[in-house]
C-alpha cells in the first residue's frame, strides 16, 4: 500500500513537471514571436517613414545576392588555375618527330627563337596541314615571311600576329576566342591564317595566285617578290626536314 502511494506521488510530480516545462516553452515561444512581430512592425514603420532607407536596403540585399550567385557560378565553371608553364605556348621538343625536330632547330637557329615555342607552332602546323591538305612547311614559311615568328607583329595595313591576319576581315572567326585581340594569340592566329590560306588556294587557279592574294590581304606591297620569298623559305624548310630523315635512314640502314 505504501509503495503504491509513493508511486502515485512520483507520477504526479512527473506530470506536473512535464506540464510546467510545456507551458514554459509555449510562453517563451509566444513572447519570442511577439518580439519578432514587434521588430517587423518597427522595421516596416521605419521603411515607411524613410523610403530612401528601404531602397538602400533593397539594393544592398540584391547586391549581396548577385555577388553570392556570381561566386557560385564562378566556382562551378572556372577550371583550376593554370601554372605559367601551362599557359605558355610551348612544347617540349621531345614530343616532335625527327622531321619536325629538324625544322624546329633550323628555324630556331635562323630566327634566334627558343626551340620550345617554335616546337608548339611546328606541331600545330603539321596538325593543320593534315586537316587542310596544305604543306606544313608552306604554313611555316608564310609565318616566317609575314612576322619572323613574332606573335605580336603589327603590319602597316592592319595585319596582326604570326600570319598577319586582319582582325576586321576575320571578326567572326576571332569572336569565339575573345575578339580582335585574340589575333595576338599564336595558335589562334595560326589556325585562322591557315583557314584563310586554304580558302584562297581552293578558289585560286594556282598556288602562286593564292599566295599573291594572301599577300594583298596581309598588306604586302610586292606580290611577286612575296611569292618568291615564301616558296624559297618553304624549300629550305623541306630540305631541313628531308635531310634529317635521310640521316636517320643512313644510320638505320648502313651500307
Amino acid at each position: 500500500m505504501t509503495a503504491s502511494i509513493k508511486w502515485s506521488r512520483i507520477r504526479l510530480v512527473l506530470a506536473t513537471l512535464i506540464f510546467d516545462v510545456r507551458e514554459g516553452f509555449v510562453e517563451i515561444t509566444r513572447h519570442s514571436l511577439a518580439v519578432i512581430g514587434l521588430a517587423v512592425v518597427a522595421t516596416a514603420l521605419t521603411f515607411a517613414a524613410r523610403p530612401g532607407l528601404q531602397q538602400s536596403a533593397s539594393e544592398t540585399l540584391m547586391g549581396w545576392l548577385q555577388l553570392r550567385q556570381a561566386h557560385q557560378v564562378q566556382a562551378q565553371e572556372t577550371p583550376a588555375a593554370l601554372t605559367a608553364a601551362e599557359r605558355s605556348t610551348a612544347t617540349p621538343t621531345q614530343e616532335l618527330n625527327s622531321e619536325q625536330l629538324a625544322v624546329t632547330h633550323w628555324l630556331s637557329r635562323k630566327y634566334k627563337i627558343s626551340p620550345e615555342p617554335l616546337a608548339a607552332l611546328v606541331s600545330e602546323a603539321w596538325s593543320l596541314g593534315e586537316r587542310s591538305q596544305i604543306s606544313p612547311t608552306l604554313i611555316l614559311a608564310i609565318m616566317a615571311i609575314e612576322s619572323r615568328f613574332n606573335p605580336f607583329a603589327s603590319g602597316s595595313q592592319g595585319g596582326m600576329g604570326l600570319m598577319q591576319i586582319e582582325p576586321d576581315a576575320h571578326s567572326s572567326a576571332l569572336s569565339p576566342f575573345g575578339g580582335r585581340l585574340a589575333a595576338f594569340d599564336p595558335l589562334t592566329n595560326l589556325r585562322i591564317g591557315t583557314r584563310h590560306l586554304q580558302a584562297l588556294i581552293q578558289n585560286a587557279s594556282s598556288l602562286e595566285d593564292a599566295l599573291q592574294l594572301y599577300a594583298r590581304d596581309s598588306g604586302q606591297t610586292q606580290d611577286s617578290l612575296y611569292v618568291d620569298k615564301v616558296l624559297a623559305e618553304q624549300k629550305l624548310l623541306d630540305n631541313a626536314g628531308k635531310g634529317q630523315k635521310t640521316a636517320l635512314a643512313n644510320r638505320t640502314n648502313p651500307l
